[in-house]
Formats: C-alpha cells, sequence, structure tokens
C-alpha cells in the first residue's frame, strides 16, 4: 500500500502563508464540482452539495485505494464565488447572499479517471439518497497565475485578507479576472469561527 499526502505535495497551493499574499501559478486539476445560488448559511442546496460531494470523494478515495493500492486523504471543500456583473470587492462578496452563485468542488487525484468517477457516482446514489448527486460534474479546472493568503477567523471577518489581495494584484499592475476562490482547510461545519482556516485566492 502506496500512502500519498497530496496536501503535503501541494502545499504551496493549500497551506499559504498567513503573513503576505503570495503568487502562484495553479494547474490544470480535476475535480468534482456542483454550481448553485443562495445564501450557504440557509440554502438547501449548498447544504446537499457538500454533503454530495464529500460522500463520492470519499468513495472514490476507497476505491482508489482497494482497487490501485494507493491511500489517500480527502482534499478540502473548496468555492468559486460570484455575483452578477461584478466580481472580487469584499463589499459583493458580502453583499445580498441570495443573490451569490457559487461552485462547491473538492480536488481529485490523478488515479481517479472518468470511468472510475461513474462507477462511485452509481454506486453512492444506490447506497445514499443524496440529492445533490444529480448536479455533480468531474472536469478539469485551471487557474493559471493567481494571488492567494491565508486567512485565519470567521467568514464575516475576511474583508482585510481580500483587500490584501487585490492591492496585492494592483501593485504588479495586473486585473482581477475569473472567480473569487476560497479553499477550506477545516470544516466549517464543526469549527468555531475563530479556528477556521481559509484560502483566500483570486486568479489575475
Amino acid at each position: 500500500m502506496r500512502k500519498v499526502d497530496l496536501r503535503k505535495k501541494l502545499k504551496h497551493l493549500y497551506g499559504p502563508t498567513a503573513k503576505e499574499v503570495v503568487e502562484v501559478e495553479v494547474p490544470e486539476m480535476r475535480f468534482l464540482m456542483v454550481d448553485g445560488q443562495g445564501n450557504p448559511n440557509t440554502s438547501e442546496a449548498f447544504k446537499d452539495a457538500v454533503e454530495a460531494l464529500y460522500a463520492l470523494s470519499y468513495a472514490l478515495k476507497f476505491a482508489v485505494k482497494k482497487e490501485q493500492g494507493v491511500d489517500y486523504g480527502v482534499m478540502p471543500l473548496e468555492g468559486l464565488w460570484q455575483t452578477d456583473g461584478r466580481q472580487g470587492s469584499f463589499e459583493e462578496i458580502q453583499g445580498d447572499k441570495e443573490a451569490w452563485k457559487w461552485t462547491l468542488m473538492i480536488m481529485q487525484p490523478e488515479w481517479v479517471g472518468q470511468e472510475l468517477y461513474e462507477r462511485a457516482l452509481v454506486s453512492v446514489g444506490r447506497k445514499k439518497n443524496l440529492p445533490g448527486l444529480r448536479g455533480i460534474r468531474f472536469e478539469a479546472f485551471r487557474e493559471g497565475r493567481a494571488a492567494q493568503v491565508m486567512h485565519v477567523g470567521p467568514f464575516s471577518e475576511e474583508g482585510p485578507t481580500i483587500e490584501g489581495v487585490v492591492a496585492f494584484v494592483a501593485e504588479r499592475g495586473g486585473g482581477m479576472r475569473g472567480k473569487h476562490h476560497e479553499i477550506y482547510l477545516n470544516d466549517f461545519r464543526r469549527t468555531a469561527p475563530e479556528r477556521l482556516k481559509t484560502v483566500v485566492r483570486h486568479p489575475f
């Protein structure tokens, strides 16, 4: 059995410092993804998406371990966020939560292919009644050049962190593109707000 620590292997992407914003090059990776809209604090679709993503990710992990002899930890939940027409500022991100459009996703390692994904999707669907499974897709996603930093604390206090990312990009003469990206390094459903660790990223 071969054990692989994906977070350690990808530490430059999933474990940045909280002391300063840094530039990274984010390669193409494959993700389980679900799109939706609405307030993440009250939306049933958001809750269903999180549950389905984790259930399928763990099914894939155990299938890879059994069939390919590779043991790895499931990667953290990630979210792409935007509002219509405008992107990037904290005020827009924290505005009308019902207008938020989101894509929740979990990165899948190289051992997960299309055929394994399709088998696992059917298997999980038979075992569990998870409405969120219907919206899941498996596809490649590449951000390229991006700025990122670690935010420690409640989501409601991300303002200065996001503003720091925006300033970093401006100093380099870049323009914000794509979607606001967050990576949730601990489970926000079970972690005290002051202990949350979130990678805040934006491509430019």
